[in-house]
């Protein structure tokens, strides 16, 4: 089930299925890139116009790249969020950091916050696993003092 939404999700960036010239099935070939395995026609999904078109007009605001691609702006948000694209250095146009605001490039987290994050996330995991700990004692009266764990999972 969970592998079916995650499916669903990746076609959010309208992956083509099938072949627009001769109704053949789409082939992943790369980076937005799909090949009819019929007629060997060329599609893209979302990623890849936006890509095509960005790599083609270096520079190009989210507006124009909408009017060109027709791919929506919150795509291209969706996208630079993660880090599929980035905004150029030049731009007026950036990213804040969802933590501290500071202006970032792509992703969602500039690099001090991503590290804190992630230093948070593994305290967390060392905390869960000493609670799931239980002592088990060796031996029956005449116990060496020594002690085997288990992790409860």
């Amino acid at each position: 089930m969970r592998e079916d939404r995650e499916l669903l999700q990746l076609n959010d960036y309208n992956i083509p299925q099938t072949c627009k010239v001769c109704g053949g099935v789409m082939i992943f070939r790369g980076v937005g890139e799909y090949q009819c395995e019929n007629c060997k026609a060329i599609d893209y999904d979302d990623y890849g116009k936006v890509r095509k078109y960005v790599e083609e007009h270096k520079g190009a605001t989210a507006a124009e790249v909408e009017a060109a691609t027709k791919v929506k702006q919150r795509s291209i948000r969706n996208m630079l969020k993660e880090g599929r694209l980035q905004v150029a250095p030049d731009s007026k146009a950036f990213l804040n950091c969802e933590m501290c605001g500071r202006k970032i490039n792509s992703g969602r987290l500039c690099p001090d916050c991503e590290a804190k994050y992630h230093r948070k996330l593994e305290e967390k995991v060392r905390q869960m696993q000493k609670k799931n700990m239980h002592g088990v004692a060796m031996g029956h009266g005449d116990a060496t003092g020594e002690k085997r764990f288990k992790l409860d999972r």
